[in-house]
């Protein structure tokens, strides 16, 4: 069963939070995600977090951004695979970008900035991220990445 009522606790929590943090595009940030519908991603552990990518800064509070999971999975329409170095303990990490779970994010449920997605693959996610919107007119691409 899914932990609902230990969320709403958390999201309560999250909701009091005035957050000033100043974001930029391709950093990564453990979010608190909380948890979710169906096959709507969700957080972990006891603050229900996620990597998150933040792909672009809409307003003061709000952002884009991609959730990540440490399963790899094929690269394809829905997923990139991205390797960044942790900012605490500078170990590589390995993970999968889920391009399909991208969504709009408070800025409250910001925890901690744990890396940065480098320029490349930063631009082969945004470009996955326009042909999930626009299937109609793949652009730019690196062979094989569709």
């Amino acid at each position: 069963m899914k932990q609902y009522d230990e969320w709403n606790e958390i999201k309560k929590q999250t909701q009091q939070i005035n957050s000033n943090l100043c974001i930029k595009a391709r950093e990564i940030y453990w979010t608190r995600i909380g948890i979710n519908i169906g096959n709507e991603e969700y957080g972990k552990g006891s603050d229900f977090v996620r990597p998150v990518i933040i792909i672009r800064q809409l307003t003061h509070d709000l952002f884009i951004g991609v959730p990540t999971t440490t399963t790899i999975k094929s690269n394809n329409d829905y997923f990139h695979n991205i390797s960044y170095r942790e900012k605490i303990n500078h170990t590589v990490v390995q993970s999968s970008a889920m391009i399909l779970q991208q969504k709009v994010f408070s800025k409250k449920r910001l925890l901690s900035k744990i890396g940065t997605v480098n320029k490349e693959e930063f631009k082969v996610i945004v470009l996955k991220l326009k042909n999930l919107i626009d299937p109609t007119e793949v652009v730019g691409l690196p062979e094989g990445e569709l």
